[in-house]
């Protein structure tokens, strides 16, 4: 028996599928267009124009980690288009996720790319921000020095083009530098009289 509807079913040789049993055809419809429609305008989406939210202190690690990724796909997008004043925007925000994940290292780094690209777009604001921020991040790792003189050609900067607003944030940061500054200091001579006292 099962070996003739086989051979019935190779002779007649039609499909076993359900949908050869469906023998109603269905109503086709008209294109969109064709219907006196107008179709849709799709306005293409710039990843240039995204702006990642404010970074906020209390952001865990995993969310801190999809902005990272999300981030640095625009700015390999923006760099790779050659839009660098945008890419500047980018890695600075880059840099700040790095700070708030303490990993200063990388945090320096997105700092000086985003100075070197506004610098080129003569983006000054720019600039002096990121100074700013990268003394901050010298400050944590432990170069001073460093930070003081970027501080100083920042507060050069803002005096230069009379920005008043920026100088005194400038001033306010080299305050914080120099109290943090004594802070070291005062920690390594007790640290010092300790040790000599000890032996």
């Amino acid at each position: 028996m099962r070996l003739l509807l086989l051979a019935f079913f190779c002779i007649i040789s039609f499909s076993a599928s359900a949908q050869w049993w469906n023998v109603t055809k269905h109503k086709r419809y008209p294109q969109l267009v064709t219907a006196g429609l107008r179709p849709i305008q799709v306005k293409p989406v710039g990843f240039s124009k995204t702006v990642v939210s404010p970074l906020v202190l209390n952001q865990t690690e995993f969310s801190l980690s999809v902005i990272e990724h999300f981030t640095m796909k625009t700015a390999q997008h923006n760099m790779r288009f050659r839009e660098y004043e945008e890419a500047s925007y980018n890695f600075r925000d880059l840099a700040k996720v790095y700070v708030q994940l303490n990993k200063y290292s990388e945090a320096k780094w997105f700092f000086l790319q985003s100075n070197n690209l506004s610098r080129q777009q003569n983006n000054d604001r720019l600039t002096i921000a990121n100074l700013m921020e990268l003394a901050m991040v010298k400050t944590a790792i432990g170069d001073v020095a460093l930070a003081k003189q970027d501080l100083d050609e920042a507060y050069l900067m803002a005096t230069s083009r009379g920005w008043q607003d920026d100088a005194a944030a400038v001033n306010r940061r080299l305050d914080v530098l120099k109290r943090t500054k004594l802070a070291v200091a005062s920690t390594t001579e007790s640290y010092a009289g300790a040790v000599q006292s000890a032996l």
